[in-house]
């Protein structure tokens, strides 16, 4: 039995190193890419079959949505990454599970060592392929600040001058989320990769120990976890884009206080009555 914690490349593209994690990374956009090209041929003006299950999955998703954002437009606007994100995740974290994964490979000696180079690893057992798509999740959410606030908005919340800051306090405080936009990244990264990759090391150990049924309960607990780490994932962006599109500190009070003088008092008299 052997447990590598770095993807082993299988072929090169050049000299280019294809690892058997970035391999199956492929796979799994492939699948998903004929996937949502079979649904988009077969949508019907009245849903049947396949439609249905797909425009149910959509319906879910969006109320889950809804209780982040409060707003079914801004659900609407960041369902395509968001769920993206939870399809790419879920499905690569699945595959992992497929037999053939980490037992099908080729042998190589190594520092004198017969050692087995698996074809096919789960992506997301893979620190390089987590911490991509960590770094997407967090590009993301600073464009989408970006086009709702405005460039110079969104990042003087980060850098605030010290004269406009009461004993400077917003200078640090917008340095401190500064700091923790980078923070969001290695979180990110290593929360999937160590769930995933225990995992595999979980049900390697078990088939190694007892073959036959001992992995079978901890197959089904990986399924599951699989499913969660992907909404962890998938949910914590959803979070991330809703604070960078939300108005922040002098320019949201004085649209608050905007908003609250606009509103007339309950025993207000209209000008037209008044004598």
């Amino acid at each position: 039995m052997n447990i590598s914690l770095a993807a082993e490349p299988i072929f090169h593209i050049g000299g280019f190193a294809i690892t058997n994690s970035l391999f199956v990374s492929w796979i799994v956009v492939l699948v998903l890419v004929l996937l949502a090209r079979a649904l988009a041929k077969r949508t019907h003006e009245i849903p049947r079959g396949l439609q249905n299950v797909a425009e149910s999955v959509i319906e879910v998703m969006l109320s889950f949505a809804d209780g982040v954002t409060g707003d079914r437009k801004q659900s609407i606007r960041f369902l395509p990454m968001v769920g993206a994100i939870f399809f790419f995740v879920l499905v690569s974290n699945w595959m992992g599970l497929l037999p053939g994964f980490g037992s099908i490979g080729i042998n190589e000696v190594e520092e004198g060592k017969t050692v087995l180079i698996p074809f096919f690893r789960a992506a997301s057992a893979d620190l390089n392929f987590t911490i991509a798509l960590a770094v997407i999740s967090v590009v993301a959410a600073q464009v989408y600040g970006m086009r709702t606030v405005g460039t110079f908005a969104y990042w003087g919340k980060f850098f605030v001058p010290p004269w406009k800051s009461p004993y400077i306090i917003g200078t640090f405080v917008g340095l401190l989320e500064f700091i923790s936009e980078f923070a969001k990244i290695i979180s990110f990264s290593f929360r999937l990769f160590g769930n995933v990759f225990a995992g595999e090391i979980l049900l390697a150990v078990m088939a190694f120990l007892a073959p036959v049924l001992a992995p079978i309960p901890f197959l089904f607990l990986e399924i599951f976890v699989g499913v969660v780490q992907a909404m962890v994932f998938a949910m914590l962006s959803l979070v991330f884009f809703k604070i960078a599109t939300e108005t922040h500190g002098a320019e949201g009070h004085e649209k608050n206080h905007q908003d609250t003088h606009h509103i007339e008092h309950p025993m207000a008299v209209p000008e037209e009555v008044k004598i």
